[in-house]
């Protein structure tokens, strides 16, 4: 078959276009209705995604409840409520789309929603609420100040705080809310830096591991599992925070913060990967914002594109050293099989499924895989007019990791774990499962990442987050 000719069902890799934001034309509302109209018919015609999130089913209910059963009857100031429904987790792009580029149809659903948001952010509408749950680095810093009386504060079983939140700052009284540390992990690892062993097969290896906000702020013991894991195994580490990714932003549009973001911790960064450092993010949308994200908005910079190439995911990481110089000994049984979810973002990086493989390097290892999305989607699934929503997108997630529990319990009679790349997904997961109608509901008092649970198996003590 000639290479011009397109195949249906776009069978060639996907493939996304640079965001052409600093062009006028990305912001024009006609034009930007205009290409909403040419997607959603696709869409509409296709229903692949049915499934994926609330999106989808709310554009179909528009269209089946028009008056004419077709798209040219659904009023353009309807769209935004299917807008305001995506998370921009990418899973119709890189997973279900038949359609995306180089395709002819050439759609890409979630960019077409980021464009949208953008002339939204710069006409002013970027709801101010949201805008201020989202900056991470100042909240971060500034609960870090009082974190006891700040996480007293968020706590669900608040009866006095959360309702005013609720009103005060639309965070839906019941959604769980990270917490947050005096201590980050930056300053962790700097007062308390680990032994390298030197003989580990892996010696040698140097990282610069990019401590991302959440886990800087609100859960340094998923780092500190991860640094532990890195010297158990030889590569020598420094930890870096030059800031938020600007994931949080992205979400709101808000393209000239997340440039900002990106020129800032690419120039931070670029001297370790001149040194021969790699660069390790501990979350998957940090390391989906620094490989892809900035690269499509920044496509001229060679700094971003030199961080994009060096960038790995740490479970990614650590499956490398385990295929090319192979682990240090010392790895235990985990002590009871694992529910892992594989969040969007990790799905999205298009790598494989590294924290599964990673965890199959353990003894005896049980791992169940679970493949849905768990609904939070970030700052969106804490709002009051979303929680709900995430708590059904998730119900599925939710129900399989709690019958892969309950069936790993029963097998080996010691508990199972939950275990997520993104932790917010695998706190909303234990929510959803507390909502679940199950006989025979395990209970289960944390989730993990998966790094926490090799750290584990490596016998490593890790502070309880």
């Amino acid at each position: 078959m000639s290479d011009h000719v397109v195949r249906e069902g776009g069978l060639n890799a996907p493939t996304r276009h640079a965001i052409g934001w600093h062009d006028p034309d990305f912001y024009d509302w006609d034009k930007i209705n205009a290409e909403m109209e040419r997607v959603f018919d696709i869409c509409h015609g296709c229903r692949r995604c049915f499934n994926l999130c609330d999106s989808f089913p709310r554009l179909f209910d528009l269209i089946d409840e028009s008056e004419t059963g077709e798209l040219d009857s659904v009023d353009k100031a309807d769209y935004k409520p299917v807008v305001d429904a995506c998370t921009l987790c990418d899973m119709c792009f890189m997973v279900s789309c038949p359609y995306v580029p180089p395709h002819e149809f050439n759609l890409d659903f979630p960019h077409l929603v980021l464009r949208y948001r953008a002339a939204e952010h710069r006409d002013g509408k970027t709801d101010w609420r949201v805008a201020q749950l989202t900056k991470t680095d100042r909240n971060g810093k500034l609960a870090g100040l009082a974190p006891g009386l700040v996480n007293w504060a968020g706590a669900r079983t608040n009866s006095v705080t959360r309702p005013a939140m609720e009103k005060v700052l639309d965070v839906h009284r019941d959604a769980d809310l990270p917490k947050f540390h005096g201590k980050t992990l930056a300053l962790r690892a700097k007062q308390e830096p680990r032994p390298v062993n030197e003989q580990a097969p892996a010696h040698g290896r140097k990282a610069v591991v990019y401590a991302t906000c959440f886990v800087n702020y609100n859960n340094p013991a998923i780092g500190e599992a991860a640094l532990g894991v890195l010297a158990k195994n030889g590569v020598e580490t420094e930890v870096v925070y030059p800031g938020c990714c600007g994931m949080p932003q992205l979400e709101q549009g808000d393209l000239e913060k997340v440039a900002e973001a990106a020129r800032r911790v690419a120039g931070d960064l670029r001297a370790w990967i001149d040194k021969g450092y790699d660069v390790i993010a501990l979350t998957p949308s940090c390391a989906l914002m620094m490989k892809f994200e900035w690269p499509l908005l920044l496509p001229d910079d060679e700094t971003v594109k030199a961080l994009s190439d060096a960038t790995f995911d740490i479970t990614e990481y650590v499956v490398a050293i385990a295929k090319t110089e192979g682990l240090a000994d010392g790895l235990g049984p985990s002590g009871g099989g694992v529910a892992l979810h594989m969040a969007c973002h990790a799905r999205a990086q298009n790598i494989g499924a590294k924290a599964a493989e990673m965890l199959r390097l353990i003894p005896d290892a049980d791992v169940k895989v679970i493949e849905r999305c768990s609904g939070h989607g970030g700052s969106w699934g804490v709002l009051k007019d979303n929680f709900d929503v995430a708590i059904k997108v998730g119900r599925t997630a939710a129900r399989q990791s709690a019958t892969a529990v309950k069936n790993a319990t029963q097998a080996a009679g010691t508990p199972a774990f939950i275990a997520s790349e993104c932790p917010l997904a695998g706190a909303h997961i234990l929510q959803g499962i507390e909502k679940l109608q199950m006989d025979d509901k395990p209970e289960i008092a944390r989730s993990y990442h998966p790094i926490e649970l090799l750290a584990r198996a490596y016998g490593l003590s890790v502070e309880e987050s």
